[in-house]
């Protein structure tokens, strides 16, 4: 078993709590699902949001997540670099996987695939 980190982001368009949870769990969903992710391998998520996302906690997002309880989970607030992707929330999950790294298939979805289409895989 290696330790790998899988990325994902996504943007919201508004800044509402109910959305930010929404749009953060249709994230986790789809990292999980392209990784074939079991909550036993996960380790840690770490999520970022913008400045401009200040209405709910992302995090709150895994409480919906069947077996999801007992996974380590923390907010920060991504640096605020001018020009930057605006309502954007990020997530780093840390997973313990026999997958080689450059078959993780990472998530960038709504305005985020911008962020790294370098990481995106023909077919996504």
């Amino acid at each position: 078993m290696m330790v790998r980190g899988v990325r994902g982001a996504t943007t919201v368009k508004e800044n509402d709590a109910a959305l930010i949870e929404s749009e953060t769990e249709t994230l986790v969903r789809a990292m999980v699902q392209a990784n074939q992710i079991d909550p036993e391998q996960v380790a840690q998520v770490l999520i970022t949001a913008t400045g401009d996302i200040d209405a709910g906690f992302p995090a709150k997002a895994l409480r919906n997540l069947d077996g999801w309880n007992y996974v380590p989970v923390m907010c920060a607030q991504e640096i605020p670099v001018k020009g930057s992707l605006s309502k954007c929330i990020r997530i780093m999950m840390t997973i313990n996987t026999d997958i080689e790294q450059r078959l993780i298939n990472h998530v960038f979805l709504e305005n985020a695939v911008s962020l790294r289409p370098d990481l995106l895989k023909e077919g996504k």
